[in-house]
């Protein structure tokens, strides 16, 4: 039912910075929003989720982008962004994003139910 969007992926030069929006077609106030990727030949990784506790909700980065990726929703919106301002040629990848009912975050692509059909980031070095 949940339709997901995104946009921004682009050809971007290392070190430089992505901005990535996943718009829903309803309100994503009761979901889990995340972004995943999958390079050529590889499994489906997880990036990025956030849920909805709290004002902003709580955000959850995996260890391979800590520190470089950030997430963030805007409800009013009903989009999540994923954001980065040092990107790396490793960081090439078909960008998800992705959605769950529920408040816990999950690391794990098949418990999200709803995907966006991903973007195409491309870092060049």
């Amino acid at each position: 039912q949940v339709q997901l969007v995104e946009s921004g992926g682009g050809l971007v030069q290392a070190g430089g910075s992505l901005r990535l929006s996943c718009a829903a077609s309803e309100r994503t106030q009761d979901y889990t929003m995340a972004w995943f990727r999958q390079a050529p030949g590889k499994e489906r990784e997880f990036v990025a989720a956030i849920n909805y506790s709290g004002a902003t909700g709580t955000a959850y980065v995996a260890d391979s982008v800590k520190g470089r990726f950030t997430i963030s929703r805007d409800n009013a919106k009903n989009t999540a962004l994923l954001q980065s301002n040092s990107l790396k040629p490793e960081d090439t990848a078909v960008y998800y994003c992705a959605a769950r009912a529920g408040v816990r975050i999950v690391l794990t692509a098949r418990f999200y139910d709803y995907w966006g059909q991903g973007t195409q980031v491309t870092v060049s070095s």
